[in-house]
């Protein structure tokens, strides 16, 4: 009777309030911290920690305040970020099971919808990995090997900054068709001319994607979606970008299909359809569908980093003229100039590779990793963390981590070098992440990265446009690249 008496004496605005408070509970009650859960600032009711920026230098500071093992809510979910290499190791390498499945990112489940390589889990996965990687060992050591076709592909970029004549202009889509020219090889079964402008667009659509998935306003999509779908914004972009890429790379497939021939594998494409007529294993998720989702995650693992650590490569050769001449004089010394250096030469060219490796670990290309997610309950750093929980593991945090590097804010390939001069290996050195889910490319990348630089600094001497000196300061994206600037290549 006194609930009745009181409900009846409200207005609408009692009402309102009233609900607004229950809404409250509700929320605190819902996303109150479980015991024993990894520390973290203050979550804004409904909201969680949405204006808590998401660039990898906030992210540090937020492990200084609350260690490296911190939780931020994003909404009603909550994900929990480790810092730091010994942290770090610990849930890649030690805690090896525990941190190896994929969290559902609505960002990219429109796109990925939980299949492919990337962004898939458990049967699929496994069978999906294993499968990509067994073919791109069998056309990377076929009768034209991945090597070769980098070495070809050198040339053809060495040329087109040849044509340049010494003039400024902007590496960026260039470089990303030859790097990407290696994949689409393994893939397709041919590369694409730098002048063919609808690849020349796919390029672009994907590179737009990148940055804008990793900023601010595009990220509430993640904490929103059922809200975020029906309003304009960056996301609109990401989606209607891979759409285009989805349509392209499907008459991709289709001519493959019109052209197949199972007695005569040319690629990727051909090997999978032949995998798909098997239809003995329909648990492993061989259709058109995953095939499509497959070949962006090649086509986009094959391109993105590697690009960019080489536009960070130009970009520190201009700031380090002194580094540059020490890489030009060994590749005299070791090369010379009658031919192009090979993988074999890379032994004998300690200091190109030590400037290579000083280039990814401050180019920093993806600071805060892919997330994943605990794939059962587990405790770390003396926090218990449940089944399902997203993580993120802050790998600019590895590769500057102070207590791994002697000058890790300053660009000192020494870093990689002994006493001696030879190269040696880094523990901390995780641009490709570790782990079960270390970047499948990681191999194709390196060798990349090391053909495409020593030819470049073997043809061409690099400096800034006069008055034009490009920042060493990155954009934020999903990767972390350069602004966009413009070079002069003077051939040697």
């Amino acid at each position: 009777m006194i609930f009745q008496a009181l409900f009846g004496c409200m207005d609408f605005t009692g009402w309102l309030l009233f609900s607004f408070v229950v809404l409250l509970l509700t929320d605190v009650v819902r996303n109150w911290r479980p015991h024993s859960f990894p520390p973290g600032p203050w979550a804004v009711p409904f909201l969680g920690n949405v204006f808590t920026g998401v660039d990898f230098k906030t992210m540090e500071k937020l492990a200084k305040e609350y260690g490296p093992v911190f939780s931020l809510r994003r909404g009603s979910e909550r994900m929990v970020f480790i810092s730091g290499y010994k942290m770090v190791k610990e849930a890649l390498v030690s805690q090896l099971d525990s941190f190896v499945d994929r969290p559902i990112v609505p960002l990219f489940h429109v796109v990925f919808k939980g299949i492919g390589i990337v962004m898939s889990n458990g049967y699929l996965w496994k069978k999906q990995r294993k499968f990509t990687n067994t073919h791109l060992r069998y056309f990377g050591e076929g009768q034209k090997s991945l090597e070769k076709y980098t070495e070809e592909e050198c040339h053809f970029l060495c040329e087109a900054f040849k044509e340049e004549q010494g003039k400024p202009f902007n590496p960026q889509y260039t470089i990303s068709n030859a790097v990407s020219n290696i994949i689409c090889s393994v893939v397709f079964g041919h590369r694409f001319e730098y002048s063919d402008q609808s690849f020349c667009k796919i390029l672009e659509l994907d590179s737009e994607a990148v940055l804008l998935a990793g900023s601010a306003q595009t990220q509430l999509y993640d904490a929103f979606p059922g809200l975020m779908k029906y309003l304009p914004g960056p996301h609109q972009t990401v989606h209607a970008n891979y759409k285009e890429i989805e349509v392209f790379l499907q008459k991709e497939i289709e001519r493959h299909q019109e052209e197949w021939n199972p007695d005569d594998p040319r690629d990727y494409i051909d090997v999978y359809l032949a995998e798909m007529e098997k239809k003995k294993d329909p648990q492993a998720g061989f259709n058109i569908e995953t095939l499509l989702v497959c070949t962006i995650d090649l086509l986009e693992a094959g391109t993105e980093s590697a690009a960019t650590t080489l536009r960070w490569a130009l970009l520190y050769m201009m700031h380090y003229p002194e580094i540059q001449k020490k890489v030009q004089a060994e590749i005299d010394r070791v090369v010379g100039q009658s031919r192009q250096p090979t993988l074999a030469d890379r032994p004998n060219m300690p200091y190109a590779d030590a400037v290579i490796h000083e280039i990814q670990r401050m180019g920093n290309i993806v600071p805060l990793g892919f997330p994943k997610m605990a794939s059962k309950d587990t405790t770390l750093g003396g926090y218990f963390i449940p089944k399902g929980t997203a993580i993120t593991t802050i790998l600019s945090s590895v590769l500057f981590d102070k207590d791994e590097w002697a000058t890790p804010d300053i660009f000192n390939p020494e870093h990689f070098l002994d006493s001696e001069g030879n190269f040696r290996r880094r523990d901390a050195f995780l641009p490709f992440s570790a782990g079960k889910r270390v970047c499948l490319g990681e191999h194709l990348a390196r060798m990349e990265l090391f053909l495409f630089f020593t030819c470049l600094l073997q043809r061409f001497t690099f400096s800034a446009v006069p008055g034009e000196m490009p920042s060493l300061e990155g954009v934020h994206g999903f990767t972390y690249s350069p602004e966009s600037f413009r070079i002069l290549a003077m051939p040697r």
